[in-house]
C-alpha cells in the first residue's frame, strides 16, 4: 500500500508541474498579446488624430469633385465644337471610282488545264 501511495503522490506532483508549465507558457503568450494590443491601440489613436485633421479637407475635395463632374458634359460638348471647327473637311470626288480588287483582274487557271488559251 505504501508503494501505491508514493506512486499516486508522484503522479499528482507531475500533473501539478505540467499544469504549472502550461500556465507559465500561456501567461507569456498573453503578455506578448497584451503588449501588441497596447502598441496597436497607440497606432490607432495616431491614425484617428490624423484623420481628424484631414477630414474637412476631404469634404472640400469631394465638393469640388462633384462640381467638376457636373461640368464634364458641358466641357465635352465645347471640346467637340472646337474640334469640329478646327479640322477641315476633306473634299470628296464628284464621281466615285468603281471598286476593284486589290490583286487586279481575277482569272481562272482551270481553262488552261483543259487546253483553252489564257486571256491576255
Amino acid at each position: 500500500m505504501t508503494a501505491l501511495v508514493v506512486l499516486s503522490v508522484i503522479v499528482i506532483a507531475l500533473l501539478i508541474a505540467g499544469l504549472a508549465a502550461y500556465l507559465l507558457w500561456a501567461g507569456t503568450l498573453l503578455g506578448r498579446v497584451a503588449a501588441n494590443l497596447e502598441e496597436s491601440s497607440r497606432t490607432v489613436g495616431e491614425i484617428v488624430d490624423h484623420a481628424k485633421l484631414i477630414g474637412p479637407g476631404v469634404a472640400h475635395i469631394n465638393r469640388t469633385g462633384a462640381v467638376v463632374a457636373g461640368a464634364l458634359p458641358l466641357l465635352y460638348g465645347m471640346a467637340e465644337q472646337i474640334v469640329a471647327g478646327a479640322s477641315p473637311a476633306a473634299e470628296r470626288p464628284g464621281t466615285p471610282e468603281p471598286a476593284r480588287p486589290a490583286s487586279g483582274r481575277r482569272r481562272s487557271r482551270l481553262l488552261e488545264t483543259v487546253g483553252y488559251p489564257a486571256e491576255p
